[in-house]
């Protein structure tokens, strides 16, 4: 969905803000016309999603710290709290040495919390149906390495056929971001509806609310195969609805 559209309606469904995936809808990439999208709606920007994904290799920057950087200064513009951002590629090797020196420097010198998300294992080009491979260094688990804050993807961890519960335990009071959308365990990106699935999506906000967790929840769900805009907005409006139930709202 592009960033106008999704900002009417938020607007529209009663949401409380919206998270901006920066990719190649122009809007997404220019600072200026997200502020007056959210203007004109009333809805904030809560977070941005650095353009980390291998179709925007070259959304602002080939340079992904350059990249990481205009988000951060994209979330300040936009008075976002969060900026989400992936592990380095493998191949990002100096990229990849640098990274957990520059999440660091800046939280540091922004406020802005970089919440490192967990992804999933792909199958190679050429590999059997079973074989799955990392493209993340070191990990597609950021637990693995530590920071100060992470994004929990509940898509993710369905691919990846990780037990959500107990990465939200592993990343403790560092967990700030959460993506909720469902997974039905296929090894792949389904972002499903919250409860069309097999993820404790339910648990895991019940969990939150009987914790000190003061982060966000960001229903982070695929309506590309829905038939037309009605349709999208009814799945919308179910996922509004199935997390606000479970948090007690």
């Amino acid at each position: 969905m592009k960033a106008g559209a999704a900002f009417e309606m938020a607007a529209d469904l009663g949401y409380d803000g919206v998270e901006v995936m920066v990719w190649a809808d122009p809007v997404s990439q220019d600072v200026s016309a997200l502020r007056r999208w959210s203007r004109r709606t009333g809805v904030p920007v809560l977070s941005i999603h650095s353009p980390s994904l291998l179709i925007t290799q070259r959304v602002w920057s080939p340079d992904p710290e350059v990249r990481l950087r205009m988000s951060v200064d994209a979330a300040l513009e936009l008075g976002a709290r969060t900026v989400v951002v992936h592990p380095p590629f493998r191949w990002q090797r100096r990229y990849g040495d640098a990274f957990g020196d520059l999440v660091d420097e800046l939280e540091e010198a922004s406020g802005i919390e970089v919440a490192v998300e967990n992804m999933f294992k792909v199958r190679p080009p050429g590999g059997s149906r079973t074989s799955r491979v990392s493209a993340f260094r070191p990990s597609i688990d950021p637990t693995d390495v530590g920071f100060r804050h992470y994004t929990l993807d509940l898509s993710h961890t369905a691919a990846a056929g990780m037990d959500a519960l107990a990465l939200a335990e592993r990343m403790g009071s560092g967990l700030t971001h959460v993506h909720l959308a469902d997974g039905t365990g296929l090894p792949k990106d389904e972002h499903l509806v919250p409860g069309r699935g097999i993820e404790p999506c339910a648990e895991l906000l019940e969990k939150l609310v009987n914790s000190d967790f003061s982060g966000q929840i960001v229903l982070e769900i695929n309506t590309r195969r829905s038939p037309n805009a009605a349709q999208r907005s009814r799945d919308l409006a179910e996922s509004l609805l199935f997390a606000r139930f479970h948090l007690g709202q």
